[in-house]
């Protein structure tokens, strides 16, 4: 019994060597030119905000709509639908192509996330407020041609 241990031991540390001479050795360091370094005075260009396009693509406005709904959210984490909807607008999409769900369940509680979509000329932007940020993307639109899905809640202010 005390043979049984070390007769495994050898084709372990065997293996371990086998495994270990697998891996790659760290690649050479190039050298790098280094750049002038930046005047103190020098201040950094602002990158230009994205821009509105309402008869241009949803790819072309994702950037945007992105912007303008990640800013609500990254203000207040438990943004409400009409909070997305305003910011959207003062960014420069339609209204009147905006869809928006709920900020309650039917028994009044506080919903875990809210959908906001516009309607562009090719296909839907649509938004996630959740728990975990905001996600956004560029869908196709549904058969109804409508962007989201089940109930939505009227926009009339």
């Amino acid at each position: 019994m005390i043979r049984a241990p070390r007769a495994l031991a050898a084709p372990v540390l065997l293996a371990a060597l086998l495994l270990s001479a697998c891996t790659q050795a760290p690649a050479p360091l190039e050298p790098t030119t280094s750049a002038a370094a930046p005047t103190p005075d020098a201040e950094p260009t602002p990158s230009a905000a994205p821009t509105v396009d309402p008869a241009g693509t949803a790819e072309a406005n994702l950037p945007a709509f992105q912007a303008a709904a990640a800013a609500v959210v990254a203000a207040d984490p438990n943004a409400q639908g009409r909070d997305l909807v305003d910011a959207l607008v003062a960014a420069g999409f339609p209204k009147e192509r905006m869809e928006v769900t709920a900020d309650r369940t039917p028994l009044g509680n506080s919903v875990d996330s809210i959908l906001v979509s516009v309607h562009m000329a090719d296909a839907c932007l649509i938004g996630q407020r959740a728990q975990d940020g905001l996600s956004a993307h560029a869908e196709p639109a549904l058969s109804s041609g409508r962007c989201l899905v089940g109930q939505t809640r009227p926009i009339d202010w």
